[in-house]
């Protein structure tokens, strides 16, 4: 299982990828090398992971994310919680998301 940020932790997309909503499907692109697998690559978000990259500014803790979420999503607060963290995390790896400090 993946380790859940703190409910502070507040997450911001990488000045490294663009991404546009095309058609319903939100597409990401690299434009540096050392994100992602590969320079070119383009990577495509689900509705749910659409969702959650539109909330990500740089300003909303992740306490706040999952809870916005929970008011749309009929489901168990806990399985919004790990699923946003599972998707945040692997966003991180990739360097498309970046943690940021706020204050």
């Amino acid at each position: 299982m993946k380790t859940i940020p703190d409910e502070g932790t507040v997450y911001a997309i990488s000045d490294q990828v663009v991404a546009r909503e095309i058609e319903g499907e939100m597409i990401i692109v690299p434009i540096t090398g050392g994100v992602g697998d590969m320079e070119d690559a383009l990577y495509t978000l689900n509705e749910t992971g659409r969702e959650i990259w539109r909330r990500i500014d740089g300003r909303v803790a992740f306490g706040e994310l999952v809870a916005s979420l929970s008011e749309q999503y009929d489901a168990p607060i806990q399985r919004i919680r790990e699923d946003v963290a599972a998707l945040v995390d692997t966003l991180v790896a990739q360097g498309m998301l970046v943690a940021v400090t706020v204050g």
